[in-house]
């Protein structure tokens, strides 16, 4: 079994930088799996994450000297880049569905007739139980609900304890849960 000569970043780098291609080679042959693996991984288009792979090493090739052994491992330098590429072209594409349904994102659906006429005729119907509460129990529940006011908040403005403004709000509800429930039989 032929022993394998031992891994260089540095000697490879080197070998690139003077223009040797069977360097090159071999950097492909150690790291392409890898920066391959990467870039689908991210894309998930096996097309795309050759394309990839193949600039990758295009850019190892025209600018070597943009790699510095002294800043990290050309492994992860290589990586790096694809990284990068990969989720560009994830980004792109997702701009251009976006772009592509802009327009649809924004229309509104027709509003049916019949959804608004029975939205009025809740709307009318909880009025109205609202209205059939004694004042105490109305003021507490329209300050909370239709206020948005807190149970201190409502209890200051009726003048009452806090306890008391939380009991009218419960019996005002319980009451128009009943009132509403009669009306649907």
């Amino acid at each position: 079994m032929p022993v394998e000569a031992p891994y260089d970043d540095r000697l490879l780098h080197q070998r690139v930088v003077g223009g040797d291609e069977s360097a090159l080679g071999e950097v492909y042959d150690r790291l392409s799996s890898l920066i391959f693996g990467l870039a689908l991984r991210v894309t998930r288009d096996r097309v795309i994450a050759e394309d990839i792979t193949q600039e990758v090493f295009l850019v190892f090739w025209e600018r070597p000297l943009a790699f510095d052994p002294e800043r990290g491992t050309l492994r992860a330098w290589l990586a790096t880049i694809a990284h990068r590429r990969a989720v560009d072209h994830v980004r792109a594409e997702e701009r251009r569905r976006v772009s592509a349904l802009g327009p649809r994102l924004f229309e509104r659906e027709p509003v049916r007739l019949e959804d608004t006429v029975l939205a009025a005729d809740e709307a009318q119907r909880v009025r109205r139980a609202v209205t059939s509460l004694p004042d105490g129990l109305r003021e507490a529940v329209e300050l909370a609900y239709f206020g948005g006011r807190t149970y201190r908040q409502v209890g200051e403005e009726l003048g009452v304890p806090e306890g008391t403004a939380k009991s009218r709000i419960r019996l005002a509800l319980r009451r128009l849960a009943d009132a509403l429930a009669e009306e649907e039989v």
